[in-house]
C-alpha cells in the first residue's frame, strides 16, 4: 500500500489538532482572569471550563491516535487491522486515516464499549 497520501492527511490532521489545542489553552487562560462574578456567572464559567476540558481531552486522544498511525506508517503496519490483521477498507482510511480496526472489528469494538459522544477508532 502506498501510504504517502495518508501520511500527508495525518500530518495535516496533527497540525489541525495542535492548533485547536493551542486555541483552547488560550481561551482557558482568558476565562480564568479575575472579574467580579455572581453565582450564576460562576456556574456558567464552571460549565464552560468542564466542556473545554472534555474537548481538550478528546483532541489529545485523537492527536495520540494520529501520531500512533504515523508510527504504523514507519514500521509498515499501517492499514492493517490491529485485531485480525486484515487490510482496513480504503474508504474507512480516507474517512478516518488513524483507524485501528477494519469495519467488522470496529463494529465489535463499538458493541463492547458504552456509547460515548465519539467512537473509538
Amino acid at each position: 500500500m502506498d501510504t504517502t497520501h495518508f501520511k500527508r492527511k495525518l500530518i495535516e490532521k496533527e497540525r489541525e489538532l495542535l492548533a485547536d489545542l493551542a486555541r483552547i489553552q488560550g481561551e482557558a487562560r482568558v476565562s480564568g482572569e479575575d472579574e467580579v462574578k455572581d453565582f450564576a456567572d460562576e456556574a456558567t464559567t464552571e460549565q464552560g471550563v468542564s466542556e473545554t476540558f472534555e474537548e481538550a481531552t478528546v483532541l489529545r486522544q485523537t492527536l495520540q491516535q494520529v501520531r500512533d498511525a504515523l508510527i504504523r506508517i514507519k514500521d509498515g503496519t499501517y492499514g492493517k487491522c490491529t485485531v485480525c490483521g486484515r487490510p482496513i477498507e480504503p474508504a474507512r482510511l480516507e474517512a478516518v486515516p488513524w483507524a485501528l480496526y477494519c469495519l467488522e472489528d470496529q463494529k465489535k469494538q463499538d458493541a463492547r464499549t458504552p456509547t460515548h459522544q465519539g467512537s473509538t477508532l
